[in-house]
């Protein structure tokens, strides 16, 4: 049997309620706050009807500090103040429903069954996710060997709490997806999600983009904008490839986390936000502090809890189940059933995807599209997927000295200069003003010199800003 606490200072308003409910449920009651802590641990209500007016505490402030404790006990709010500032109130601090007295007494019954079968129907769906990470599912994630499932487990885990999380993974491995899902079980899930790649913007953007500016704080701002920690209020906020972000604005990130405020650029006013942070990156963090590259202080504000993501190379397992799900995908955009012959499971499960999961991904769409068969043959894969070369390794030169063994000086320069501005490329995520500035080009010269090798970025025109 259900058990409901009735928390009214009212010992008429409590008889009514528990007689209108005590066929059906076990009842408890409390006639104050301080009483009704005392009840939760030894009641362990399934609900809890609460006055908004109490003596010491009121309702609303103990209904704010159940939600701190963690508790998730739906709450149905019963006051006689009938006002729309009251009800949105609670509704804001956690609130499952608010009903004002004077009501029907079926109305509370039904009210009170709705709350409960919905409070069953989380339970249901919280354990059916946690079986499905323990199995390899977390949202659209699939990944059924140990170091995914614990990676699952963890996001599980922390998703219902507000601390920052620190995913680190190489580019592809599904490092947004993660950070997505693990907004989607948070409490904030009805609120704002808001993405930024810290790498695809320029230095002299990313401080606006994320904390916005006042009318007129620099040229072309003709009118107030909100930045996206302020977009993200009450919600989320994930900040992906923080490791490229420049000092001044790590800067700014940790006084927002550690005050919970911001201040607009042009502006002298703090705002506060509330908002919960997951970030991302690819790069070696405490190699980037090291180098005078990355702030310490803010790196341990960042990883409260940290996930790492496995590249694909070390986890082949999860290559024949990802393939599956992707071509069911991609089958079912295109109007037919697609399956991998043996020779293609098997190069697929070779091959080392510098990539990472995204690859697999584009190259099996890739070949769903191309391929007229049912069923996907090793040559209807990529030339570097069937084969086991990576593209990135094949433009990197021929061989793998970098030309050291060329006794023409001049092959052996062309060599080198196309290894070595591939691994920059690669490094700064195709990026080429990121790029020249690091080896010291300018971005044309850079651009020049691409050209002159003949270097592009794998799949398609290189861009000028490629992110």
């Amino acid at each position: 049997m259900k058990t409901i606490l009735i928390v009214d200072d009212e010992p008429a308003a409590r008889y009514g309620l528990r007689r209108a409910l005590e066929a059906k449920y076990r009842m408890a009651e409390a006639d104050s706050a301080e009483a009704a802590r005392e009840a939760l641990p030894r009641e362990r209500p399934d609900l809890v009807l609460l006055d908004v007016v109490l003596p010491g505490q009121d309702g609303l402030s103990f209904l704010k500090w159940m939600r701190e404790q963690g508790s998730e006990v739906p709450v149905l709010m019963v006051s006689a103040l009938d006002t729309a500032k009251t009800a949105v109130q609670a509704l804001q601090l956690g609130a499952a429903d608010y009903l004002v007295k004077g009501f029907e007494l079926e109305e509370l019954r039904q009210r009170v069954a709705n709350l409960l079968k919905l409070a069953t129907l989380e339970k249901e769906n919280d354990s059916l996710r946690r079986r499905m990470a323990a199995e390899g599912e977390f949202g659209q994630m699939i990944g059924r060997s140990a170091e995914m499932r614990g990676a699952f487990e963890t996001a599980d885990r922390v998703a219902p709490t507000d601390s920052t999380v620190l995913i680190l993974g190489e580019s592809g491995t599904g490092k947004d997806l993660l950070a997505q899902e693990i907004h989607a079980r948070s409490p904030r899930a009805a609120k704002p999600y808001v993405a930024v790649n810290c790498a695809a913007l320029p230095e002299t953007l990313i401080e606006s983009e994320l904390f916005g500016y006042e009318r007129g704080a620099f040229t072309g701002a003709a009118q107030q904008k909100k930045g996206k920690f302020e977009l993200a209020s009450g919600g989320t906020i994930f900040l992906d490839e923080i490791g490229d972000m420049n000092p001044v604005t790590q800067a700014k990130v940790l006084r927002a986390l550690e005050n919970r405020t911001i201040e607009r650029l042009g502006g002298t006013q703090s705002i506060p936000v509330d908002v919960r942070v997951i970030s991302a990156t690819h790069r070696n963090l405490p190699a980037e502090i090291r180098n005078g590259k990355f702030r310490e202080d803010l790196f341990y504000r960042l990883r409260v809890v940290n996930i790492e993501l496995p590249p694909l190379r070390a986890h082949k397992s999860d290559i024949a189940p990802l393939a599956e799900a992707f071509l069911q995908m991609h089958g079912t955009r295109l109007g037919r059933a697609m399956r991998l012959s043996r020779e293609a499971l098997a190069a697929l499960e070779k091959y080392d995807w510098p990539g990472n999961v995204r690859e697999l991904k584009n190259a099996l769409e890739r070949s769903a599209v191309l391929c007229r068969k049912e069923e996907i043959a090793a040559e209807d894969l990529p030339p570097e997927v069937a084969h086991g070369e990576a593209i990135s390794a094949k433009q990197g030169g021929e061989d793998h000295d970098h030309g050291m063994d060329e006794q023409d000086f001049r092959e052996a320069k062309r060599k080198f200069e196309v290894a070595y501005l591939m691994k920059q490329l690669v490094e700064h995520r195709w990026n080429v003003s990121r790029t020249a500035s690091t080896i010291g080009l300018h971005r044309q010269s850079l651009q020049e010199k691409l050209r002159e090798l003949g270097i592009r970025r794998p799949g398609r025109e290189l861009m000028e800003e490629e992110g």
